[in-house]
């Protein structure tokens, strides 16, 4: 029989399309991706990937075997979330998965008490925009701003996000207050890279203030908002992000939007007693936290 570990590289490799990212997604080593390939592909007898400028890319012969690897991926998976399921234990790996400002402002102390009470509970925490698989065991829980669809998942909402329109105070004094019934003309804005711009508040945000002149495009929540705190612009933050600083909140013709937070395990893993403690710190602290994540002011 063909390695499992092989034909998992193999999948990485062709969803990633280089060694390095494959790497990083299975964590290990990149020589251990090119290893594991050139293992597989000698075993196999055919050429599965080609390298390109581009990356790697199938074969003909690895198209026709991807939708075979996948439904064994599948299968490998469904067993690790039964024995997981049944692990009755308070230790071991908890893969989280959330938005930076979430995971630095909201639950790093949860984080910590919980560590407190179960030392044998290990946290790892991707705190950033990635669509990690809940299925493929890429994280083991998930706290989005969006609901996720996928049948296999316990979905429930935990919280809601408030936002509001934010300057310095210097800023304020040199450019006067924004004129948002006629775009904002003359003054300048802080936003997110393009494929943010879908995004509520800032399809809000862009409403309010089109006539105005972008000035910078930051993937980080604290990079808009130390922009703002420089003087850069007008910006679009969660209000328990722009509230405590010493950022002037600017009022709107229309209201902020809100963004729910939802959080997510797969069925298979849900009672879990480790999943299940980490899931309960997450969901009290996100509902203990409702008024200044959305406050009603």
């Amino acid at each position: 029989m063909l390695p499992w570990d092989d034909l998992q590289s193999f999948l990485a490799i062709a969803r990633h399309g280089t060694l390095s990212a494959a790497a990083r997604a299975l964590g290990v080593m990149q020589t251990t991706m090119g290893r594991r390939l050139a293992g597989l592909e000698a075993r196999a007898g055919a050429r599965l990937l080609a390298k390109t400028p581009g990356g790697y890319v199938l074969t003909p012969a690895g198209e026709a075997v991807l939708g075979n690897v996948e439904r064994i991926e599948a299968e490998a998976l469904a067993v690790e979330r039964r024995i997981t399921g049944g692990d009755i234990r308070l230790e071991g790996v908890v893969r989280v998965t959330t938005v930076e400002i979430l995971a630095v402002e909201v639950l790093t102390s949860a984080f910590a008490a919980l560590q407190r009470a179960h030392p044998g509970i290990r946290l790892e925490v991707a705190a950033d925009a990635r669509s990690l698989s809940l299925a493929r065991r890429e994280a083991d829980i998930a706290v989005r701003l969006a609901r996720l669809t996928q049948n296999d998942l316990a979905v429930r909402k935990v919280a809601s996000l408030g936002f509001g329109l934010y300057a310095s105070a210097a800023y304020l004094e040199q450019h006067g207050p924004p004129d948002f019934g006629a775009g904002a003309p003359g003054h300048s804005t802080i936003l997110n890279p393009s494929e943010g711009m879908h995004l509520p508040e800032m399809a809000w945000f862009t409403a309010l203030t089109h006539q105005a002149r972008p000035a910078v495009r930051h993937n980080s929540r604290y990079g808009q908002r130390a922009a703002a705190e420089a003087g850069m612009g007008l910006a679009a933050l969660s209000r328990f992000m722009g509230d405590p600083t010493g950022l002037v909140r600017l009022p709107t013709p229309t209201p902020a939007p809100r963004r729910d937070v939802f959080l997510a395990v797969h069925h298979d893993i849900r009672h879990t007693p480790r999943i299940r403690a980490v899931t309960e710190v997450i969901a009290t602290t996100l509902r203990a936290e409702a008024h200044r994540l959305a406050p009603g002011d």
